[in-house]
């Protein structure tokens, strides 16, 4: 039986990113509390900005982007980082991988560890984290 876990929809590039663990920190303007497994979802719309794309470099990258609609990853969300200032977003972008210029008061990074690719399960993605029956 399928274990329900929580799942992130991160639009793509930056999911495949997340998954195979070149991007280890997730930008979005709310906090969480949660901590522990999460699965990587890669919405069915797609990022247009060139700056994650650029990083798209290898074949097996451009398939793992390629995908949408459904969890291509998972990893270990262990902590929340709080963006009060533009320097601590900029400390932080070799991480994220968003230009410094993008920072908003407020914004927070979702840490993650032990990102790894996993074969593609479709399902819809919603807003915020949602729940997921996974064979994990």
């Amino acid at each position: 039986m399928a274990e329900p876990l929580v799942a992130i929809s991160v639009k793509q590039p930056w999911a495949a990113l997340l998954a195979a663990g070149i991007k280890t920190i997730e930008i979005r303007s709310w906090a969480t509390r949660r901590r522990g497994k999460v699965l990587i979802h890669a919405g069915k719309i797609a990022d247009d900005r060139s700056a994650g794309w650029d990083r798209i470099t290898t074949p097996e990258l451009r398939e793992l982007a390629a995908l949408r609609g459904g969890i291509i990853g998972v990893g270990e969300l262990y902590a929340c980082k709080g963006y009060a200032t533009a320097r601590a977003f900029a400390t932080d972008a070799e991480l994220h991988l968003n230009d410094p210029d993008w920072f908003k008061p407020r914004l927070c990074g979702f840490a993650f560890r032990n990102l790894k690719t996993v074969p593609f399960h479709p399902c819809p993605g919603q807003t915020l984290f949602f729940k997921v029956e996974y064979n994990a």
